[in-house]
């Protein structure tokens, strides 16, 4: 993932934000006892596979981080739509005890909502009003660092359980109606460099989660977990220990040459191989479940060392890859490969979105789509993985693939893209994908970086914006039986967070100065916005609740790209 910061001058300065939770806040948070304060919620929790399964087609409750299995951020509701959005006003704000990165996506349930927050606090509150049941603070174990601030993107439920990863790499599970801790797993070792921010998938009783740490020499991972008892049914590692090599591709997913030095790679391949253990490949965001063929869809993070790529010649699967796996057996299905060899940390992170959409000869097929920091939105049959087609490049594009130099070598998008970790919306009445991009113009600096040990940084050089050029964000619809680009909203800052798509015709997203926004889906048109004070940069959200349509968002700055921080949920309603 680009460990990428926008005031990021040198390596010294990248070091700084990416180790954040080695500082102060890491010794404040160690301190913290377990504790779970507050009430009860006053009604029975009880989330059915059934409801978990049908989420994505009702408006009452949200109970995916991205909305259903599928990721569409599609809301089926459409009370709050173009013709009124304009009266949208907060129905309450609720700030929580920790100023500091927001990026969750609240989660809903008859009338409550999960939310969870940096340094892994989860609160339950009443989704009309506000009011707080519970706040439950994790105990955390060693924190050595972790990459891109002390984030957590939010929980998930099954039966009466929430669900939450946490930084020290643990994997618990509280109940849902008092917020007492029920289990804990130790996921991986956080002395090694692993630590969790994404939000856990639950489905048909196992929990999936991936792995952060793909700047520290970790072997990246995806693994299930019994919902009941914690116990760790398989692993899939996104790194394998034999044909890591690939097939040695000279050119990228579309097509252009990556300027590699196979041989010299080959001839290092066959020296030592056994860099496999820490090559890298975190999974930062939640896999699509595709029920009928039991298959999880998702996306794999750059290779370590960031930049040195001399350290792991080869195309260093299956980083900067989608990759298809068996939802029970946890085996591999299929993938496909974005960038071999990445030495740009352009890697893949966005969440993939199941979609029906258009194949090369016009025919309807089941496809799976994602956004790449590249600034394409990649098209994939789900029946191979093969890519039907590309978009139009997003965000502007420059000097693709020059390699880094000592000195530095300019090449655009930056390290953040493109589409970063940020979930695009789909809309399958206009057929298209709403994608959050960031323009950074950066130059790539390489140097020689032997593997410095579990848990320290390891870059391998350093990717530095440049001074006196603008960055800016994009919002762009893109049609994904074409690949153009329908229409495009530009901001003044590089965006960062979540969109969401409705049937009332709105795509909503947050900008980091604090404005959150209502887009007209069709038309690219700002309907409404309002100033939440400090970065709106989490992933929106919406539900009902006795027939009112309400839109949360999460607006508590970025550390990643340094966003003015806060503390508050946003709840709005006509």
């Amino acid at each position: 993932m680009a460990t990428h910061h926008v005031a990021a001058g040198s390596l010294a300065l990248a070091i700084i934000g990416l180790a954040a939770g080695s500082g102060a806040h890491a010794q404040e948070v160690s301190g913290q006892k377990p504790a779970t304060t507050g009430s009860t919620v006053p009604k029975s929790i009880n989330v059915s596979q059934s409801m978990l399964n049908a989420s994505g087609s009702q408006s009452s409750n949200w109970l995916h981080t991205n909305g259903a299995y599928d990721q569409m951020r599609f809301y089926p509701g459409a009370q709050i739509n173009t013709g009124n959005v304009a009266r949208l006003r907060p129905a309450f704000v609720f700030q929580t005890e920790v100023v500091e990165s927001m990026e969750v996506a609240p989660i809903v349930v008859d009338g409550v909502m999960y939310i969870t927050t940096s340094f892994n606090h989860v609160y339950a509150l009443d989704a009309v009003t506000g009011k707080e049941f519970w706040h439950y603070k994790h105990k955390m174990g060693p924190v050595t660092t972790f990459c891109c601030g002390p984030n957590n993107r939010g929980v998930a439920i099954s039966g009466g359980k929430v669900f939450m990863g946490t930084l020290d790499a643990k994997l618990i599970a509280l109940d849902a109606r008092d917020g007492k801790l029920v289990w804990e797993t130790q996921i991986e070792d956080p002395e090694k460099g692993y630590s969790e921010t994404m939000s856990p998938t639950v489905v048909d009783g196992k929990v999936l989660i991936g792995t952060n740490g793909g700047e520290y020499g970790i072997r990246g991972f995806v693994k299930a977990f019994d919902a009941d008892s914690g116990k760790a049914l398989w692993t899939f590692y996104t790194i394998p220990e034999k044909g890591h090599e690939g097939v040695w591709a000279v050119n990228d997913s579309t097509g252009r040459n990556m300027h590699r030095d196979i041989a010299a790679e080959k001839a290092a391949l066959a020296k030592d191989s056994s860099f496999y253990k820490t090559l890298g490949g975190g999974v930062w965001m939640n896999p699509a479940v595709d029920l009928k063929n039991r298959t999880i869809w998702f996306v794999v993070g750059n290779p370590s060392p960031d930049l040195f790529g001399a350290e792991r010649p080869g195309d260093n699967l299956y980083t900067d890859s989608i990759v298809a796996v068996d939802l029970d057996k946890g085996t591999y299905k299929c993938h496909h490969q974005y960038i071999a060899h990445d030495v740009w940390d352009l890697d893949a992170v966005s969440p993939p979105i199941l979609v029906d959409a258009k194949d090369k000869n016009g025919k309807m097929v089941p496809a799976v789509i994602h956004g790449g920091k590249t600034g394409h939105v990649y098209v994939h049959d789900r029946k191979d993985c093969s890519l039907i087609r590309f978009s139009d490049a997003m965000v502007p594009q420059e000097n693709m693939w020059v390699l880094p130099t000592a000195n530095g070598a300019r090449m655009l998008p930056g390290a953040n893209g493109g589409v970063e970790w940020s979930p695009m919306a789909f809309n399958p009445k206009t057929r298209m994908a709403y994608a959050l991009n960031l323009h950074q113009p950066m130059t790539y600096h390489v140097e020689s970086a032997k593997y410095p040990g579990g848990s320290k940084l390891w870059l391998g050089g350093a990717f530095k914006v440049i001074p006196g050029e603008k960055q800016w964000g994009r919002l762009a619809a893109v049609n994904v039986d074409t690949g153009k680009v329908a229409w495009k909203h530009d901001t003044e800052q590089p965006l960062m967070g979540g969109a969401l798509a409705t049937a009332g015709g709105l795509v909503f997203f947050g900008e980091g100065n604090g404005h959150f926004n209502a887009m007209d889906a069709k038309s690219g048109k700002k309907l409404w916005s309002f100033q939440c004070g400090a970065g709106a940069n989490a992933m929106p959200v919406s539900y009902s609740v006795a027939g009112k349509q309400y839109v949360a968002m999460g607006c508590g700055g970025n550390t990643q790209i340094d966003f003015k921080r806060g503390n508050s949920v946003f709840v709005f309603a006509l």
